[in-house]
């Protein structure tokens, strides 16, 4: 890794298969040893910083498995490759990235992936990170009892555009409110992270969250406003791969190891 890159990793050493549950088939990639944790890759795919994160994760002392419902795995993030991607996960039924209320189909497989991982997997049950585009995804996932540790990373859909998708948590009010009943039962969590300027992230959103779920919502808002101590640009979003610097002290490395010990907090590790 360069200095004052992102951590980056590449597909070497992975193990792939495909897995079908919920009614898709998608390859899976797999790595590491100790509890498990499903890593949902931000749009526009699994990208070498994306592997980075996961990579971390198994140095961390996890069995992570990263689908691949989008995108080319290994491929560099480009501006070209990023739009095309994500111009087609605009008109995707499996996403429904435009509607409020949702369940979105793509969710039952990630759950399915997360009951898989859990059958063979030591600990109290798995992690489920989403990030960006799939923020909300790792939520939605937490109606399976066997997910421990839901991680929104940035969670970026619905897309924002008007006031009830800016409100909007990412999950259907069914799935919250099993959810939200989980947090008072069976002690659940949730971490949610997000730059202060990000308008891909409203704070509208974490109030939702907070609104239903209470102390039980975790939140690392890092600033990314003007002058920032973490040297943020105004359009910072991606607090686990592409804005974090190994570097002791960096606010994005710091929200990278409080994930970490959320995980192991949650699954007993």
């Amino acid at each position: 890794m360069a200095d004052g890159a992102a951590p980056r990793a590449e597909l070497a050493g992975w193990a792939k298969a495909p897995f079908a549950g919920g009614g898709l088939t998608f390859d899976c990639y797999e790595k590491g040893a100790g509890p498990g944790v499903v890593l949902i890759p931000e749009i526009p795919g699994i990208t070498p910083e994306v592997l980075g994160l996961a990579e971390h994760l198994v140095a961390e002392g996890f069995t992570v498995v990263v689908p691949s419902p989008f995108g080319t795995p290994g491929r560099e993030a480009t501006v070209g490759y990023g739009a095309a991607v994500f111009a087609r996960l605009c008109v995707t039924k499996e996403f429904r990235a435009f509607a409020v209320d949702a369940e979105r189909p793509i969710t039952k497989y990630l759950r399915a992936v997360a009951a898989d991982l859990a059958a063979r997997t030591p600990g109290r049950g798995v992690g489920v990170i989403g990030m960006c585009f799939t923020g909300g995804f790792a939520l939605a996932t937490a109606v399976e009892d066997v997910v421990r540790a839901p991680v929104m990373s940035q969670p970026a859909t619905p897309f924002p555009l008007g006031s009830a998708r800016r409100r909007d948590p990412g999950a259907s009010r069914q799935e919250l409110e099993l959810i939200a009943e989980r947090t008072r039962s069976d002690g659940l969590c949730v971490l949610g992270l997000r730059f202060t300027k990000d308008r891909a992230v409203p704070a509208e959103r974490f109030a939702t969250l907070r609104e239903w779920l209470g102390d039980a919502f975790e939140v690392i808002e890092l600033d990314s406003g003007p002058g920032n101590a973490g040297g943020f640009g105004k359009g910072a979003h991606q607090v686990l791969t592409a804005e974090v610097r190994e570097t002791p002290g960096h606010p994005a490395l710091a929200a990278r190891a409080r994930t970490v010990e959320f995980l192991r907090e949650q699954l007993g590790k």
